[in-house]
């Protein structure tokens, strides 16, 4: 099973490393998966799946551009600016090289798809 995917926003594609975990398989099942993710604080981007995923959660303190991660059970979530974060999470992946990933995904909301490497 490979454990990378793609990002892709815009003409813009961006590849992530997977943490293997129970969240991670069933996030993979729904791939490929276009999402429209609304804007947060001016770091992450979100979607609210109609799924709930398996939670693993953890408080990691700082957060990376690029991490992706699954807040709750079915909030899916992109970040794009690091910052630190006082809630549970649940890691998916992480951005290999994000550098661009904050200009590519703008303000407001935008269309991602995440597609099997």
């Amino acid at each position: 099973v490979s454990m990378n995917i793609h990002i892709t926003v815009g003409t813009r594609s961006f590849a992530a490393t997977l943490t293997d975990n129970a969240t991670v398989r069933a996030f993979r099942d729904r791939l490929p998966l276009t999402l429209e993710m609304d804007d947060l604080n001016r770091n992450e981007k979100y979607h609210d799946l109609d799924t709930t995923l398996p939670v693993d959660s953890h408080r990691p303190g700082q957060i990376q551009n690029g991490d992706l991660m699954l807040y709750g059970s079915d909030c899916l979530v992109l970040v794009y600016d690091s910052f630190s974060s006082p809630y549970s999470d649940t890691r998916i992946g992480s951005g290999e090289d994000p550098d661009g990933l904050k200009e590519a995904v703008g303000d407001g909301s935008v269309s991602v798809t995440f597609s099997g490497q």
